[in-house]
């Protein structure tokens, strides 16, 4: 092969995903500073909603679902009795 068609080669394999890399870096770095002011609301919202949790005692969630169960106080009964088989086996 000849030098020229070894420079067309490269050209023709290079060149496309370098003109497509200038698009793809410049999205990326839109994203990035979109998942900056995402974390950043996503920040403030948890803050008020921590605000506003420890403000109220209430067990029952804001939009008027059932609350949250009390907590037991006794501890809880044994359910069943544990009999021990005979570890040791017969002869047959």
């Amino acid at each position: 092969m000849s030098t020229t068609s070894d420079l067309i080669t490269t050209a023709v394999l290079i060149a496309p995903g370098a003109l497509l890399s200038i698009p793809v870096a410049i999205s990326q770095r839109g994203a990035r500073a979109d998942s900056a002011a995402v974390r950043q609301a996503l920040a403030a919202s948890a803050a008020e909603r921590a605000a506003r949790t420890t403000a109220t005692t209430e067990t029952a969630p804001p939009d008027g679902g059932e609350g949250a169960p009390a907590p037991a106080v006794e501890a809880a009964a044994r359910l069943a009795t544990v009999h021990q088989l005979p570890s040791a086996r017969r002869a047959a």
